[in-house]
C-alpha cells in the first residue's frame, strides 16, 4: 500500500477540527474548506497510526 503518512499525529489534527467547531456557530466557506482539508489529513493519520501499531 503506498499511503503517504502524515507528518502529524492524528491527535494533533483532531485538536484543530475541534477549534474549528469551538468558534461556534457555522463554519464560513473558507473555515468549511479547512475543515475538509484537515479530515482528510486526519483520516491519513489514523490509518498510519493503525498501521504502525499492526
Amino acid at each position: 500500500m503506498s499511503s503517504t503518512p502524515s507528518p502529524r499525529p492524528a491527535a494533533v489534527v483532531n485538536e484543530q477540527i475541534r477549534a474549528l467547531w469551538a468558534r461556534g456557530g457555522r463554519l464560513s466557506e473558507v473555515e468549511q474548506e479547512a475543515y475538509h482539508r484537515l479530515l482528510v489529513e486526519w483520516a491519513a493519520a489514523v490509518r498510519e497510526e493503525c498501521v504502525q501499531a499492526a
